[in-house]
């Protein structure tokens, strides 16, 4: 998976970076390293919210096997 991070300076001079894919997702940082690390905390984070909520439901059971269907909720706008 790729996602896009958009990078532009504010007029404090600050870093502001954000993931179109993922809405809600934006980050700034004094430097453009410290941008970078944070804007991937919060790639980080966003996914990982939106995978805890996610629906898990037995689709199969025998005594030997078990399937599941995992229903992640729909964030990227591709």
């Amino acid at each position: 998976m790729k996602l896009t991070i958009l990078c532009e300076k504010d007029e404090e001079g600050h870093f502001v970076m954000e993931c179109p894919e993922l809405p809600g997702c934006p980050s700034e940082g004094d430097t453009l390293e410290e941008a970078l690390e944070l804007i991937n905390e919060a790639i980080a984070g966003c996914i990982t919210s939106h995978v805890k909520t996610a629906t898990c439901t037995l689709l199969n059971n025998t005594s030997d096997t078990f399937s599941f269907s995992l229903e992640i909720p729909e964030i990227f706008q591709f």
